[in-house]
Order: structure tokens, then sequence, then C-alpha cells
């Protein structure tokens, strides 16, 4: 039992790892923010991502999942998280010229991350089709082993989420001293863009699945 439950935390771990380091909109707003905030904004990232994926994963035990992997749930995600995206991306490149690196006052205020985290999560819709297929068939392999065996999946899945988040949000924020006005203000530019890019492929996913 105990290397099962070990195979299953490995196993968990290894995949959302290899899942976390892929770009994506959380990625590209806990860099910005961790220019910001310093290295605290990737674990507040990944607290709001992580409260709502326990939600999400006791939902899909409870048969959830059937209405995950609706076509008009998939648009409706798309179109929203291609809206939220698109709203964020310009409102980044709008303030773009005045832009200073943050003092360290500064730095302590700003957005809630851990909302931040829940938003940019619930609004991507290719993270929600990982949790109704492979997320679910992890789940409900672990649940053969019981309580302790969707509790090593999930372990395992979220810590993968943390570490990565934490290194990458330590990097950026080790790196933020280094910054002048214009380097700045092209990280920040880049990541607007990135948001942008991702806003678009959204709204392409999702008016592609209504034709």
């Amino acid at each position: 039992m105990t290397l099962t439950l070990l195979s299953i935390f490995a196993s968990s771990f290894m995949i959302a790892f290899s899942g976390a380091m892929a770009p994506g909109p959380l990625m590209t707003v806990t860099i910005s923010e961790s220019t910001r905030r310093g290295a605290i904004a990737g674990p507040l990232m990944i607290l709001g991502h992580g409260l709502l994926e326990l939600l999400l994963a006791a939902a899909l035990l409870s048969g959830f999942a059937a209405v995950l992997d609706r076509d008009d749930v998939f648009v409706a995600i798309a179109l929203l998280g291609g809206t939220t995206l698109l709203w964020m991306g310009c409102s980044m490149l709008r303030g773009l010229s005045t832009l200073q690196p943050p003092g360290a006052a500064e730095a302590r205020t700003g957005k809630n991350l851990v909302l931040a985290g829940i938003a940019l999560s619930v609004c991507n819709p290719y993270w929600l089709i990982w949790w109704a297929s492979i997320g679910l068939g992890y789940i409900l392999h672990s649940a053969r082993f019981g309580l302790l065996g969707v509790a090593a999946f999930f372990i395992g899945h979220i810590l993968a989420d943390l570490l990565w988040y934490s290194l990458l949000s330590f990097g950026v924020a080790k790196g933020r001293r280094l910054f002048s006005p214009v380097l700045y203000r092209r990280l920040i530019g880049g990541c607007a863009v990135f948001l942008l890019c991702f806003s678009g492929w959204f709204f392409y996913s999702g008016i592609e699945k209504m034709m």
C-alpha cells in the first residue's frame, strides 16, 4: 500500500511539474507580479490556483466531469478567458510609457494574488479540459486506494505547481534589482503581449468550437 501511494504521488508530481513549466497566462502574470511583489507572488498565485483545484477535484469525484466536457461550457469559458486576458493585457500596455520599477512600499500593495490565481485558472478552458480528462482519470485511479490515494495524487500535483512557481518567482524577484526602467518596461510589455496572444488563442478556440 505504501509503495502504491508513493507511486501515485511521484507520477502525479512529475506530470504536474511538466505541465506547470509550460507557458500560460498564470505563468505570465506570475512573472509580471514577481517584479512588483517579490518571491511571494508565485506561492500566493498557486495558493489560489490550488484552492480552486481542490474544489474542482471534489466536484469531479461527485460526477461534475460531464458538465466540463460540454461544448457550450468550453465556449463560454474560452470567451470569458479571452475577454479577461484582453483586458489585462491592454491595461498593462496602457501604462507602459510611464512605468517605473516599484519601490519596496509599492511592492507590498496591489491586487490580491490569491484571487488572481483563482481567476486565471477558471478562465482557462484548457485547464478545465485537463481536469475533465487526465485529472479525472488520475482521481478515479487514486480513489481505488481510498482517501489516502486521492490525497497522494493531489499533494503530488499541487507540490509540483508550488515548487516550479516558487522557483520562478524567486528567480525573477532576485533579478528585479538589476532592472533599469527601460528593461522593466520591456519585461512588462512582453508579458502584456503574451497575455494578448493567449487572449486571441482563447477567442479562436471558442469561436472554432461554435462552428
